[in-house]
């Protein structure tokens, strides 16, 4: 019997590829602390001869040319959110996204018990 080297769960979709190969094993990250909400964009710098990008790295990049959250960015590519951090992680690492920087107002921020009732809202669905 024949087993197949790929597990295709359609047509067009192409082969499943688990999260951790993605990320090369890693599943935290370890730099970086990227939040859901957090901020980011590109720095307009290319990625230097010793630099491989994944071409899921090189879509964030590309997403990041506006700018983005993680949780934006994890639902445009339809990748784990934690998978997402990862990847952002190494890009941050590289030089080629920062984060913008947050009004320091106070008065700018959004109350936090709003926050909490979309959160809690969320967790609903």
């Amino acid at each position: 019997m024949e087993t197949p080297r790929e597990r295709w769960i359609g047509r067009d979709a192409g082969p499943v590829v688990r999260p951790y190969a993605v990320t090369r094993g890693r599943t935290r990250p370890s730099g970086l602390a990227i939040d859901l909400v957090m901020i980011l964009i590109s720095t307009g710098r290319t990625p230097g001869d010793r630099v491989w990008l994944s071409s899921e790295q090189r879509r964030l990049l590309e997403l990041c040319r506006q700018p983005s959250t993680p949780a934006d960015l994890a639902s445009e590519t339809d990748l784990p959110f934690r998978v997402v951090q990862i990847l952002l992680e190494d890009l941050h690492q590289y030089g080629l996204i920062e984060e913008v920087p947050q009004a320091a107002e106070p008065s700018d921020r959004p109350d936090p018990r709003i926050l909490m009732r979309v959160l809690d809202e969320l967790r609903r669905l």
